[in-house]
C-alpha cells in the first residue's frame, strides 16, 4: 500500500497530442499502476476514469507548471483537450511501487 512517504518506480510513458478534440491514451494504465506523472508543453486539461472525455472544465495542467503526480485506479484511462488554442503534448509516466 503506498502511502506518501514512499517512493515511486518510472514505468511506462507516452506523449498525448494536445488539439482541440478529446484524445484518450490507447490502453489502459497496467495492474501496477497507482499514480502517473504528467507534464505538458502546452496548456491542457485532462481527465482520469475508465472512459474519460476532456472537456474545457476538466483539471488544467499548465506547460510552466511543474510535474503533477496524481493518483489513479489500475485500469483507468487519460484524456487530454486543449486550453485555448494551445498546442503540444501531454507526457504520461506510470509510477509503480
Amino acid at each position: 500500500m503506498w502511502n506518501k512517504g514512499s517512493a515511486w518506480r518510472l514505468g511506462a510513458s507516452q506523449n498525448i497530442a494536445i488539439g482541440a478534440a478529446s484524445v484518450q491514451n490507447g490502453t489502459a494504465f497496467g495492474a501496477q499502476t497507482h499514480a502517473l506523472q504528467l507534464s505538458a508543453t502546452g496548456n491542457c486539461h485532462v481527465l482520469i476514469s475508465t472512459n474519460p472525455t476532456a472537456l474545457a472544465t476538466s483539471t488544467l495542467v499548465k506547460s510552466t507548471d511543474p510535474s503533477l503526480v496524481v493518483k489513479i485506479s489500475p485500469g483507468e484511462k487519460i484524456a487530454v483537450i486543449q486550453d485555448g488554442a494551445s498546442t503540444g503534448n501531454l507526457n504520461v509516466t506510470e509510477l509503480t511501487n
